[in-house]
């Protein structure tokens, strides 16, 4: 059996309870945060949709560097990629999250074993942070990163009296189906 064979039922139950939860974000809450040192709710929204995009980091990618060495000008002569605009509602928000699911769903169904034992670098400029199989990687980047920020974001939306969805069982708010 292909490793990713075994990573993709996990990979589709915990996204599908990651847009459960994202849908409850209310509009009118984008700015709200519960500290001054914490996101604001559409924040974490939208760093929960943008999580699957690291299946192709991962996967297509050698390495990350989160403070690569500062240049005055790109070397190929082409400019950066401007940022997108991060959503500002949650219509945009399941939008991005049911884009980048979808393409990151792909890219790891078409994985091979070979591949996916390769070693992937996350790096902070010359000094390398971690090493991991591309499948830890996936397991520790996406699936367990995404755990830890859809646990973040059922709290904020308790903090605002919004229904938390059943995840692993009954929420206060919800019966286990």
């Amino acid at each position: 059996m292909p490793l990713v064979d075994n990573l993709l039922p996990e990979f589709d139950q915990e996204f599908a309870k990651t847009r459960t939860s994202l849908e409850r974000i209310p509009d009118a809450k984008f700015d709200w945060k519960p500290h001054t040192k914490s996101r604001t709710l559409g924040s974490l929204g939208a760093h929960l949709a943008g999580l699957p995009g690291l299946v192709m980091m991962a996967i297509d990618k050698d390495s990350l560097n989160v403070a690569p060495a500062p240049t005055s000008s790109p070397t190929d002569g082409t400019a950066a990629a401007p940022k997108p605009a991060p959503p500002k509602s949650t219509r945009e928000l399941l939008e991005l999250f049911d884009k980048n699911l979808k393409t990151a769903r792909a890219t790891l169904a078409a994985a091979k074993d070979d591949h996916m034992l390769k070693p992937w670098t996350l790096q902070a400029g010359e000094k390398k942070i971690v090493t991991l199989p591309r499948m830890g990687v996936i397991r520790a980047f996406v699936l367990n990163h995404n755990i830890h920020h859809r646990a973040q974001l059922g709290v904020y939306l308790r903090l605002n009296d919004v229904a938390v969805p059943s995840i692993y069982g009954p929420s206060a708010d919800e019966a286990v189906i």
